[in-house]
């Protein structure tokens, strides 16, 4: 017998992540939403996190772990799930974010019934004890290309993708900020990103230095702007300055 297909892929890379790993696949397993599969691409973890997704995949036959014979970062990782998904919606979640139980339900609803290929919802931000710290970011109603230039506002981890609508697609094999460059690629193409304006995931706010993080982005957005999506100096610069201001807005 043919094993029926599930409808949602869930593409979540994972690298030491045994600390928040588990919250982020029971809030999968909670889901009123059920026929989904969730693939784990474990890259080349030093810590517990690959004994404890075998336990996970043995006890869930939805949940399928596969390691990386070395580190190559989360693009890597992602195209590797993106690869072996068999469901016509692609969903994203990171290894320390979490989502609300109604989060594939209401989204799958919204494009269903709109027709929409590319997603994206609102979303809060917690700490590392998973408490919420009172920012929330808000998804407008839609985003094109142009708009995502300047405003990167699309969280990976509410994005839902319609690959029968789209076609197949993987992200540039670059460090940081391929998540971007992936959404840019597919409304290049002239599809827009509709967004659910309902508070449906949950980012998890790391401890370490943000500042320099913030730097870290900074830099590689403007990677993409120049390198990637090969924007004149001029284009670039003038996306980055409402790229910068949009960035401050959307964590006051």
């Amino acid at each position: 017998m043919n094993k029926k297909l599930p409808l949602v892929s869930i593409i979540t890379p994972s690298y030491n992540a045994s600390e928040f790993i588990g919250e982020t696949i029971a809030s999968v397993q909670n889901q009123t939403f059920r026929d989904w599969e969730m693939i784990i691409v474990d890259d080349c973890s030093t810590d517990e996190t690959f004994p404890l997704l075998k336990k996970y995949a043995q006890a869930d036959e939805r949940i399928r772990v596969i390691p990386l014979s070395e580190n190559g970062g989360a693009a890597v990782a992602r195209n590797t799930a993106i690869g072996l998904a068999a469901g016509r919606y692609i969903a994203f979640l990171d290894s320390d974010d979490r989502w609300k139980p109604e989060k594939l339900e209401k989204q799958l609803q919204f494009m269903q019934q709109h027709h929409h290929a590319f997603t994206f919802t609102a979303y809060e931000m917690i700490n590392s004890d998973g408490k919420p710290v009172n920012k929330h970011v808000l998804a407008p109603e839609q985003i094109s290309y142009d708009h995502l230039l300047k405003n990167t506002i699309v969280g990976t981890l509410t994005v839902m993708i319609d690959k029968h609508q789209t076609g197949e697609f993987k992200m540039p094999n670059i460090r940081t900020r391929q998540d971007l460059a992936t959404w840019l690629s597919i409304l290049k193409k002239g599809f827009t990103a509709y967004g659910l304006n309902e508070i449906l995931a949950e980012y998890r706010v790391g401890n370490s230095s943000i500042s320099k993080n913030k730097w870290k982005a900074a830099k590689m957005n403007w990677f993409v702007y120049r390198k990637v999506e090969k924007l004149n100096v001029v284009k670039a610069f003038w996306c980055f300055s409402h790229y910068a201001f949009n960035a401050v807005v959307k964590r006051i």
